[in-house]
């Protein structure tokens, strides 16, 4: 036979039962007399103790061992609401089981389908097993309270015990207890024994929060499988069920713990916490972080703000990894106690040490994901032999086809009967004859060939045609008709499923079976036809991806004329019929099988399973395929035998129903299958009838799955005392395209006429077969499917790569050679030659014979005597890091981990996804409806373990979703492509999710390492020699101004010009203020200015008493005030500090920062209008800042009316003349000092660049309190004198046409906005372009519209822009950015001549490394980066690398340094880390020029020698006119600024910029409105606005992690869900990643969702 080892795995027949199988199918009685309440009370605490004291060993040993005094301490607290409580236990047990649908449906409360005893011990034992490793205690997830009381698993008023407000509650008083100096440490240290998940869902669960006791009251449900003795299992319901209802759960023993713990806390807790609050809110300093969070009521984004990171304490704290617990204060360390929690079950090693790591290669990353073990076990034995069955013979008396079948018996026996099919309630239907199924299937055979289905009347269906049958699973008599009408009529029958809605799973690709089978007719039944959706019309739908159909009812048909005869018989190789097969991504093929096919199948049945004529058989199976269709439509008929047909809906009514028609009809056969005999074995109290004895053979259709063998060794064991024989029961195994591969012979008898075999099922994922040890926990105990059929032959080829056959003791495809297989799949001529023409090769690659085999999907060996052994499917395998797993094995174990209580037995899908070039497993079950948060995170964690210890393979996602949300197939069971494809899409929306990458990802490439000992002068020697341009690059000349004349001396000092120009030029208007409206709100001339300057001027000498060089703060809306009151300032010699105003609607965020830039900027006087001081006063303000504490405040709508007695003039331009702070993304408050020779330095370059002169317009439409915003608004046109047109931000808001209509109106040449500004156009006017064409807009006098920022360019934004504005007239050309940083407000800007901004194109991965590697539009990895505008006069940049001070070559990426007679002169005051800072402004090189000084931007970027010629490549309409005019040609060096290095996150050695990875989260869900990311002691923390129902929040969790690992090839540890506008932006439109990061750790973003990747 086949090789001895084979032989060996597989034991002779066995008789032994487990005893745990017959044990526990008896019934519980309920303990009715006090005595055994009693017994049960005081059994229920010793199981708790038993329980605590295993939990014991779950305790995290890092924190070293508990005394015994607190551990006596910590078990009565954990005891305690048990033991007094007993009393008042009786009743609430009663109250909580629901009765109301225990008539409906006997079986779900213990539906035991998959359920393997053998499993259930070896998951027992693996988890008992693992307690002696050191436990991970995950952190559990949050979730905010809503989403919980939503998410159908919550009663109303439970929802408030594991609410995140409870837990701030209990922690300040727990603070006020005289524990003030809790740290998450110390919290832990005394923490009660975790279970791998703290008990409440905050992670702290010390004794610092008494928790009351109903937080713990899931503690002995949700624990982990208390070590209770073997038969015995924890009946679902958690306690004796009350003694009126019959006790569903098989418990021998009584049940180990009265459901105390049911009783729910009914008292609200919303008092205390509204208490709480206030007490809080006015403890609060205003030093204290504006709380940012809180106002998420209204969906509309946050105004914008700029906030400080809490000024009273540095940025380390929040920032340095070990101090975690340095912050005190109520709830600060909730968050970042959980991310401890993480990163110390991190920590610990991961299972497998990873192999060498490699560089970013995508081979190398595939063979990273393949490792080849070498101690893999390798196949040993010789080449297997083809296995033979025994001769076909073909009984004497068998109808020669199945047409002269129902002739024979239609007309012989007209009366006996074909089909007997109960209706849903038990009671008899209706039963077919074989004379009716004779003349129904003739009239319909008739009426097929003769009637016109078309309307042109003339196309009737000609033999050969394909026809769909429509029929419902409670209608076989139909369909049997039906199908033996198209046999007659020589029309191929397609059998499909009843669509039930316009949209069900998986209709899409029925449809395009139908579509590629040409089918235009379908068959179906009155009753079906009226059941279908309809439209308004009353014509059936279409149903989504179908052709068109015309349903036709095969009921009540016309008599067929006398001399009618069926067409003549056609050949045997046209199709018969064409079964549905599905793969494992859901798409849909149409099996051909030809009618000698089904002839010879139907006669290896007969023979193999010996039937005989009036036979009665019992089906419970579908009859449209498979099995089904075999053996009840096909061999049934062919046979003359009685089919007894049980719908699906009576066997969830009356699962013991096909048991009792065996009983009824003495029927000889039963075709079933493993599903059927548990729920029969559950139907315990119908057992008394049933008689078995009849039953020659109960044939098991899925034989082939792991699960089959215990289901059909219990029922053997409860019903053989009921004439079960042993020998009946025949396993099989099948597949759509093979048909029937083997079968078990009934009433066999001789040494290999059955077997089953011990496994290891490590070897199995390696392919081998190796026996196990009988009691080994990885171990898979397989029965055979019998034996190969009559006149078949099978062979077991490799399962990937050519067909070679395999060894004996190797798993392969099994593969057959027969008369009785499918032929093709229709119209797929590629996949049928691969799955229907194999030809198995030997070992030196020559085929075996010329006999074709077919693939069968299923995946096994073959035994002794020619048995055969499934372990697997084709679409259940998942090879995962070159190991392959069955999808049915994970199953069982996870089913095995106590699943009554938290999820539905057969409702659980197991696939595999594609990420980072390996599969990953995702296991996604529906969770029970009173299942608790803890409860299902504890399953989960335990699910976790068991899967590791049994398969040694990780999980990489486990998601539970509330009961009935998985998409069904037609019977019921779960729709696995469809719920693949919506978990891949982000619509499954799961109540519970957990994902692992951390543990399951081990082919990441290599981190980079960093080279220490090479050093800058070595780097710059390397660039000589590979000829790489060293990179620096400078803007034109200046030109020289004689620096003496007094002329000169004049343009050193704007407030100089101002004068000058109000002499001149006293008329010309240099301001015009427009509102919202689009009309002028002030004008203002050049000698307006200036008298209202020397006012202010007077004001402050009058009543401010303000000295030279005194700092004034001007906090002004945007505006000509503002204008008015800088030159006040510079007239008397003061020092203006310009700052935004605070937010009436957000004061509390934005009132401290006016408050901090007031204190930090030394001002000793504030200067604004009335409504600002109104504002600054009022009652709300002084909540968050103290009124007193603000300097002397002057309000500049009452002045006097005198004129200047005598204007100052500093003594030289290096004096200063003002301050700019700015809050940077990072949060810092950097303020820097301008001094006036930079100020007009910086207006002259300007002037420049831009061609301005006094006939200009100008366009301002942007915030003016710092950077280049500010020296547009307030100095450029002093010096140039063009006309500027302000526009405040705030006025677009309202009305978002506004800053366009003026630029048309005014026909401006040059515009300036912010990225706020421009988006707020592109989302507010995208579908109003037309409107505004129409009102004659029109922006084809633009020549520069530049985007003033401080970042890399949004090249979407501007592209969006651009393209949007074009309808309008805008030039393609016009759009681009400037860039500007606190050293250099202002380092490039386009120019009114300058060549078009260029974009290029750089490698990502190349990026992370500091390298800069140009590649193709479009490959993969590739970012498009556009120049930030052109270098202005007299500025000169360098690249150079931050760290070493070497200066970089043209291909690195380095930070931006930059040389300029306008850079600021130092900075005023940084409030962060002020020693970081100190070479900012002289910074030398170490190589090449060291003598140069350079100011240090502190933004990443490199340089570019290119041609301006770039966005002709974004833009579909590029403006080839105006390129062709010769501005395009010209080299120049660009500037492309990659990202600030504050901002850059390291990772594994490697620099991120947060835009790329919040980029690709982006993209990942259409639901994700903005997104965040940073990183907390090197955990990469996304955060993800979700802009939709909360129900969808734990959809992101998953595509989140999967496009950051698969595209940036990094693990996210924390994903956080938040309701839109809570990512903090800046003034100018930037994220503070920072500030959220605070946010995030104080706990203040009230988060829908937080995740916690293991």
């Amino acid at each position: 036979m086949n090789g001895a080892t084979a032989a060996a795995a597989v034991a002779g027949p066995s008789s032994d039962m487990p005893a745990a199988a017959t044990s526990s199918t008896a019934a519980a009685a309920a303990p009715e007399d006090d005595d055994a309440e009693a017994a049960a009370r005081k059994q229920s605490v010793v199981d708790l103790e038993e329980l605590y004291v295993w939990l014991q060993q779950f305790e995290d040993p890092t924190i070293g061992d508990i005394t015994q005094k607190g551990y006596e301490k910590k078990r009565t607290r954990l005891l305690a609401p048990y033991a007094p409580k007993q009393a008042q236990a009786a009743p609430s047990a009663g109250r909580q089981q629901p009765r109301a649908r225990r008539t409906q449906r006997r079986v779900t409360h213990n539906e035991k389908r998959y359920h393997s005893e053998v499993r259930q011990e070896a998951v027992q034992q693996a988890l008992a097993a693992m307690q002696n490793r050191p436990k991970p205690s995950l952190p559990m997830p949050s979730k905010r309270t809503s989403v919980m009381a939503r998410s159908p698993d919550r009663e109303r008023h439970d929802s408030a015990s594991s609410s995140d407000e409870d837990s701030v509650v209990n922690e300040s008083v727990g603070v006020g207890g005289g524990d003030a100096q809790s740290t998450p440490e110390r919290e832990r240290a005394r923490a009660t024994p975790q279970l791998l998940a703290a008990h409440s869902d905050t992670s702290s669960t010390g004794s610092a929060r008494e928790t009351p006791p109903q937080q713990r009251q899931h503690l002995h449900r949700g624990g982990a499988p208390a070590p209770l003795p073997p038969g015995q299992r924890l009946p679902n319901g958690g306690g004796p069920p009350p003694a009126a209802a019959p006790a569903p759960a098989p418990a021998p023993a009584p049940a180990p713990a009265p459901p105390v713990w049911e009783e729910r806390d009914k008292r609200t807790k919303s008092h205390e916490i509204t208490d709480l609050a206030d007490v809080m809110h006015n403890l609060r300093p205003y030093s204290q972080p504006p709380d940012v969070t809180h106002n998420t009521a209204q969906s509309r984004r946050m105004t914008a703000a700029d906030r400080v990171n809490r000024y009273n304490q540095s940025r380390q704290s929040s920032a340095s990894d070990d101090n975690m617990g340095t912050v005190t204060g109520t709830g600060r360390w909730k968050v970042s106690a959980k991310i401890q929690q993480l990163l110390n079950t991190l920590k610990r090693p991961k299972r497998r040490p990873l192999p060498e790591f490699y560089e970013d290669d995508d081979i190398e990353l595939e063979i990273a994901a393949n490792p080849k073990d070498p101690n893999a076990p390798k196949p040993e034995g010789s080449t297997m032999t083809s296995a033979v069955g025994e001769q076909l013979v073909i009984p004497s008396g068998l109808p020669r086809n199945l047409e002269s079948a129902i002739q024979r018996y239609g007309s012989a026996t007209y009366k006996a009967p074909v089909a007997t099919v109960l209706d849903p309630n038990g009671k008899l239907s209706i039963t077919l004859s074989y004379g009716k199924l004779l003349s129904r299937s003739q009239k319909i055979a008739y009426t097929l060939l003769n009637k016109s289905f078309s309307k042109g009347g003339d196309s009737c269906l000609k033999s050969g045609d394909r026809i769909a049958l429509v029929y419902p699973n409670n209608d076989p008599i139909n369909f049997i008709c039906a199908f033996y009408g198209c046999l007659q009529a020589g029309i191929v029958p397609v059998p499909i499923e009843v669509p039930l809605t316009r949209r069900d799973a998986g209709s899409q690709q029925i449809g395009f079976l139908l579509g590629s089978c040409g089918i235009q007719v379908a068959l179906t039944s009155e009753a079906c036809l009226k059941g279908l959706p309809k439209t308004a019309t009353g014509e059936v739908v279409a149903f989504k991806g179908w052709p068109k159909l015309q349903w036709f009812v095969t009921e009540h048909l016309a008599k067929t004329p006398k001399d009618w005869l069926p067409p003549p018989r056609l050949m045997d190789d046209t199709p018969a019929y064409i079964e549905y097969s599905t793969d494992r991504d859901g798409s849909v093929m149409g099996v051909v099988v030809t009618r000698a096919a089904m002839l010879a199948h139907c006669r290896t049945i007969t023979m193999a399973c010996n039937y005989t004529e009036g036979e009665n058989m019992v089906c419970v199976l579908d009859f449209k395929r498979e099995v089904g269709l075999w053996h009840s439509v096909l061999t049934s008929v062919l046979n003359g035998m009685h089919v007894v047909f049980i719908p699906y809906a009576l066997m969830k009514v009356n699962p013991a129903s096909w048991m009792q028609m065996i009983t009824k009809y003495r029927a000889s056969v039963a075709v079933v299958k493993s599903r059927d005999l548990h729920w029969g074995l559950l139907a315990t109290k119908d057992h008394k009838e049933v008689s078995l004895s009849s039953l020659r053979l109960l044939l098991v259709a899925d034989g082939a799955n792991p699960w089959s063998l215990s289901s059909c060794d219990q029922f053997l064991s409860v019903f053989q005392n009921k004439g079960l024989r042993p020998d009946a029961i025949c396993p099989c195994a099948s597949s759509s395209e093979a048909l029937t591969v083997s079968v078990r012979r009934p009433g066999r008898a001789g040494v290999n006429a059955t077997g089953r075999g011990v496994l290891s099922m490590s070897g199995l994922s390696y392919g081998v077969v190796r026996v196990d040890q009988e009691n080994s926990l990885t171990s898979l105990t397989l029965q055979d499917c019998g034996q190969v059929m009559p006149g078949c032959g099978i062979v077991v080829v490799k399962m990937e790569g050519a067909s070679y056959l395999c060894k004996t003791d190797e798993v392969g495809e099994i593969c057959v050679n027969s008369g009785a297989t499918g032929s093709q799949y229709w119209g797929l001529q590629g996949l049928t030659n691969n799955t229907f023409r194999v030809q198995p090769l030997q070992g030196d690659g020559k085929p075996l014979s010329e006999a074709e085999y077919v693939r069968s999907g299923l995946l096994g060996f073959l035994g002794p005597g020619g048995l055969v052994f499934v372990c697997g499917s084709r679409d259940g395998l998942m090879t995962v890091t070159g190991r392959k797993h069955n999808a049915d094995d994970i199953i069982a174990t996870v089913l095995a981990v106590e699943p009554m209580k938290f999820i539905y037995r057969g409702r659980i899908a197991v696939f595999s996804i594609r990420v980072l070039r390996d599969e990953r497993i995702c296991v996604i079950a529906e969770q029970r409806p009173d299942c608790s948060e803890e409860e299902s995170f504890q399953w989960m964690s335990r699910v976790l373990q068991a899967v590791d210890s049994i398969h040694q393979v990780g999980i990489y996602c486990l998601a539970l979703v509330p009961p009935n949300y998985l998409p069904k197939t037609p019977l019921g069971g779960i729709h696995l492509s469809e719920t693949k494809r919506r978990f891949l899409e982000g619509t499954l929306h799961p109540a519970n999710v957990l994902l692992c990458p951390h543990t399951c990802v081990t082919n990441l490439p290599k981190p980079r390492e960093i080279h220490s000992d090479v050093g800058p002068a070595s780097v710059m020697v390397g660039n000589i020699v590979q000829g790489n341009r060293l990179a620096s690059a400078q803007g034109r000349d200046m030109g020289v101004v004689d620096e003496d004349s007094d002329s000169a001396r004049k343009y050193q000092f704007i407030s100089e010009i101002l004068r000058w120009r109000a002499q001149s030029t006293a008329e010309h208007v240099i301001f015009t203020l427009l509102n919202s409206k689009g009309t002028v709100a002030t004008t203002l001339s050049c000698v307006q200015l200036h008298k209202k300057a020397e006012r202010i001027g007077n004001l402050l000498l009058e009543k401010g008493k303000i000295n030279t060089g005194d700092h004034v703060a001007l906090i002004f809306p945007p505006g000509i005030d503002l204008i008015c009151a800088f030159y006040g300032c510079l007239y008397v010699g003061a020092v203006p500090v310009t700052i935004r105003p605070p937010h009436p609607q957000n004061l509390q965020t934005t009132l401290p920062t006016v408050r901090m830039i007031v204190d930090v900027s030394k001002s000793v006087l504030v200067l604004s209008n009335q409504n600002v001081i109104k504002l600054l006063k009022s009652k709300e303000a002084s909540n968050v800042v103290d009124i007193k504490s603000w300097p002397v405040t002057l309000d500049t709508d009452d002045m006097p009316k005198k004129k200047l007695p005598v204007m100052y003039r500093a003594p030289t331009a290096e004096m200063l003349a003002y301050l700019d702070f700015s809050v940077s993304t990072t949060g810092m408050l950097a303020g820097i000092k301008m001094s006036h020779a930079a100020v007009t330095s910086l207006c002259r370059s300007m002037k420049l660049a831009c061609e301005l002169y006094p006939s200009r317009h100008i366009a301002l439409c942007l915030d003016p309190y710092c950077g280049l915003g500010f020296a547009l608004w307030c100095l450029s046109s002093i010096y140039s004198g063009h006309h500027s047109i302000l526009i405040p931000p705030s006025e677009v808001e309202v009305n978002p046409a506004l800053w366009l209509t003026a630029v048309s109106q005014y026909r401006v040449r040059d515009t300036f906005c912010s990225y706020g500004v421009m988006e707020l156009c592109t989302k507010g006017l995208g579908s109003s372009v037309n409107q505004l064409k129409q009102r004659g807009v029109n922006l084809g006098c633009v020549r520069t519209c530049v985007v003033v920022a401080e970042e890399r360019p949004r090249i979407t934004l501007t592209t969006s822009f651009s393209k949007l504005f074009s309808a309008l007239g805008l030039s393609p050309r016009a759009v681009s950015t400037s860039f500007g940083c606190r050293v250099n407000v202002a380092i490039c800007l386009q120019g009114a001549s300058s060549p078009e901004p260029s974009t290029v194109y750089v490698d990502l991965r190349a990026l992370r490394n500091d390298r800069v590697s140009l590649v193709e539009r479009g490959s993969p990895h590739s970012l498009c980066l556009m120049e930030s505008g052109k270098l202005l006069p007299g500025v000169k940049v360098i690249i150079a690398n931050p760290d070493t001070k070497g200066q970089c070559g043209d291909s690195h990426l380095g930070e931006i340094w930059v040389q300029s007679s306008h850079n600021a002169s130092g900075y005023f005051t940084i409030y962060g880390d002020e020693n970081d800072y100190a070479d900012h402004f002289s910074a030398r090189l170490v190589t090449g020029t060291t003598s140069e000084t350079y100011a240090r931007t502190g933004y990443l970027g490199f340089l570019r020698r290119t041609e301006g010629s770039g966005q002709q490549q974004l833009l579909s309409q590029s403006d080839t006119a105006s390129l062709a005019s010769g501005q395009g040609g010209e080299l120049h060096d660009a500037v492309f600024v990659v990202g600030a290095l504050d901002e850059t996150i390291m990772l594994r050695g490697m620099r991120y910029h947060p835009i790329d990875i919040e980029n690709s989260v982006m993209r990942c869900h259409k639901k994700i409105a903005e997104c965040a990311v940073f990183t907390w002691t090197n955990l990469l923390v996304v955060v993800v606005e979700l802009d939709g129902n909360e129900n969808e929040a734990l959809d992101l969790v998953p595509l989140v992690t999967n496009t950051v690992l698969e595209e940036h090839h990094l693990i996210v540890g924390v994903v956080v869900v938040v309701d839109p506008g809570v990512v903090p932006i800046n003034s100018r439109g930037e994220k503070q990643r920072m500030h959220l990061r605070d946010g995030f750790l104080a706990d203040q973003l009230d988060p829908i969702y937080v995740a916690y990747n293991m």
